[in-house]
């Protein structure tokens, strides 16, 4: 689903870790974390994707109405 390098996986499964210790006083293990994660990009990354893909629309949206204001403002009076 989401093309994740080794390194930002790493530093994500830490996160998680340091998560369940600090707000759960868990310790819990590799494997734990991994599920987690999973579970996490599965179920909950696709509703923050919308978010970003809406986010990104409307983004574009507001350019494209600038760009549409900024040429007219370049047109000349006609005769």
């Amino acid at each position: 689903m989401f093309n994740i390098k080794p390194e930002q996986k790493r530093q994500m499964l830490e996160q998680v870790k340091i998560f369940f210790y600090e707000e759960r006083a868990e310790e819990i293990g590799e494997i734990a974390a991994e599920r987690f994660l999973e579970f996490m990009m599965e179920e909950l990354g696709p509703h923050f994707y919308n978010l970003g893909l809406e986010e990104a629309k409307n983004i574009v949206e507001e350019k494209i109405t600038n760009l549409d204001e900024d040429i007219l403002a370049l047109e000349r009076p006609t005769k």
